[in-house]
C-alpha cells in the first residue's frame, strides 16, 4: 500500500491539484453580483449536457430546480463521469440519483475523478462499499480540494494505527480533517501525545486514549497545541495533580480540549458553591463526574433545580454526581417509571437514575422482577423431615 501511496502522490505533484474548476467568476462590489446573476440567468442550458443526462435516466428538473447553473456550464463531462462510477458497480438508477444530487460532479475533470477514486479505494473494503459512500454523501467525493495534502493525511492517520473503516468515516462525516494542512494535523498529535506522556501515562496507553479520541472526535485536530497546554496547566494551577489530569484526559476525552480556563474557572466557582464543599471535595465531586467541568453554569444549574424540584437533595448530588450528566426530561421520564413501581427515588440511591437508557431500563427491569416476586412459592418443594 506504502508504494501506492508514494506512486499516486508523484502523479498528484504533476497532476490536477483542484477537484472541479470554479463554477462561476466571484462578486465582490453589489453591482458587479447583479450583472453576475444576470448573467448567469440569461446563459442558455448547455443542450449536449442536457441529452447526455437525459440519456443517462437523470431528472434534469431536479438540477434545474436546485442547482441550474451547472447545465449552462459550457465544459461538462457526464460520459467520463458515468463511466469512473459503472466501472465501480454501480447500476443505472444508483449513477442517476448520484448525480441528481451532486449535479456539480460532471464538471468535475475525469483525471480529477479517477485520482479519487484511487485514493478513496485506499480505505475502502471493496467497491461495492465506495459505491455506497458516493451514493450516501456524492458532494463529499466530487467536492475535494488538494488531493495531495489529502493523500499525505490518508498515511498519516493510517500509521498512527486508525482502521481503515474510522478514516473512511472520515472521509463522509468529516471530510474537513483532511483539507487541514497535514503538518498542523502533525503538530496537534504531537501536542496531544505530550500532553499524556508528560503526566505519566504509558506509551501503550496513550495509543489506545488517542485512538479512541480521534475517532470520536476528529475535530479535535483543529484545536491550537497552545490552547491544549493552557488548559492543563489552568487545572494544575486549581490543584490537580498529573495523575488526577491524566484521569481527566481518560474520562473527558476530546471535551477536555473544547474548554478554555475560564469556562472551567466559572463552572468550578458555580459548583463549589451549589454543593457548599471545600476545594478538596470539589476536585472529588469532579474526579467523579467531569461533567462539572464541561457544563456551562447555565447547564449545570438547571439541572440541579430540576433534581431539586423532584425531591432530591443536594445532599444526594453530592453522593452521585453523575446524575448531572442527565436532563430535566430524561430525570423526570426515570423517576415516574420508578414512581410506578412505589420505588421513592428521594428515598433511595440516586445510582437507580444513572447510566445510558440500556443501562437503566435493565435496571428497572431487576426492580420490578424483584417487586413482583411472590414471598412464597406454592410449588417449592418443602424440606420436612420424616
Amino acid at each position: 500500500m506504502t508504494g501506492v501511496l508514494r506512486t499516486s502522490l508523484l502523479l498528484l505533484r504533476t497532476g490536477p491539484r483542484r477537484l472541479c474548476r470554479d463554477a462561476a467568476p466571484r462578486c465582490t462590489a453589489a453591482s458587479a453580483h447583479f450583472t453576475c446573476t444576470t448573467d448567469r440567468q440569461s446563459k442558455k442550458e448547455n443542450e449536449r449536457t442536457v441529452g447526455k443526462l437525459c440519456k443517462f435516466s437523470v431528472d434534469v428538473r431536479k438540477i434545474r430546480r436546485v442547482k441550474g447553473w451547472v447545465l449552462q456550464e459550457e465544459e461538462t463531462y457526464v460520459e467520463e463521469v458515468v463511466s469512473v462510477l459503472r466501472g465501480l458497480g454501480a447500476d443505472a438508477a444508483v449513477v442517476a440519483g448520484i448525480l441528481e444530487r451532486c449535479p456539480e460532479a460532471i464538471i468535475c475533470s475525469p483525471a480529477a475523478v479517477t485520482t479519487q477514486r484511487d485514493l478513496w479505494q485506499l480505505v475502502c473494503g471493496s467497491e461495492q462499499e465506495l459505491v455506497r459512500l458516493i451514493e450516501q454523501f456524492p458532494e463529499a467525493f466530487f467536492t475535494v480540494k488538494d488531493q495531495e495534502n489529502l493523500q499525505l493525511n490518508f498515511r498519516l492517520f493510517q500509521e498512527l494505527g486508525l482502521r481503515n473503516v474510522v478514516i473512511s468515516r472520515f472521509l463522509t462525516t468529516a471530510s474537513s480533517v483532511f483539507h487541514h494542512p497535514v503538518e498542523k494535523n502533525k503538530q496537534m498529535i504531537r501536542a496531544l501525545q505530550e500532553s499524556y506522556l508528560n503526566r505519566g501515562g504509558s506509551e501503550a496507553n496513550m495509543k489506545v486514549w488517542l485512538l479512541k479520541l480521534l475517532s470520536q472526535n476528529p475535530f479535535i485536530l483543529f484545536n491550537s497545541p497552545a490552547a491544549v497546554r493552557e488548559t492543563l496547566e489552568f487545572l494544575q494551577e486549581q490543584g490537580f495533580t498529573n495523575l488526577e489530569v491524566l484521569q481527566l484526559l481518560s474520562k473527558l476525552k476530546g471535551f477536555l480540549f473544547q474548554l478554555c480556563p475560564r469556562g472551567i474557572q466559572n463552572s468550578i466557582s458555580f459548583s463549589k458553591n451549589a454543593f457548599e464543599c471545600t476545594d478538596h471535595d470539589l476536585k472529588q465531586l469532579i474526579l467523579k463526574c467531569p461533567a462539572l467541568l464541561y457544563y456551562s453554569v447555565a447547564v449545570l444549574e438547571e439541572r440541579i433545580q430540576g433534581l431539586v424540584k423532584e425531591g432530591i437533595s443536594i445532599a444526594q448530588i453530592r453522593e452521585t454526581p453523575m446524575v448531572l450528566e442527565l436532563t430535566p426530561q430524561i430525570v423526570q421520564y426515570r423517576i415516574r417509571k420508578l414512581n410506578s413501581l412505589g420505588y421513592r427515588i428521594k428515598d433511595g440511591h440516586l445510582a437507580d437514575l444513572n447510566g445510558t437508557k440500556k443501562e437503566f431500563e435493565a435496571n428497572f427491569g431487576k426492580i420490578q422482577a424483584k417487586r413482583e416476586r411472590p414471598l412464597f412459592n406454592p410449588v417449592a418443594p418443602l424440606n420436612v423431615e420424616e
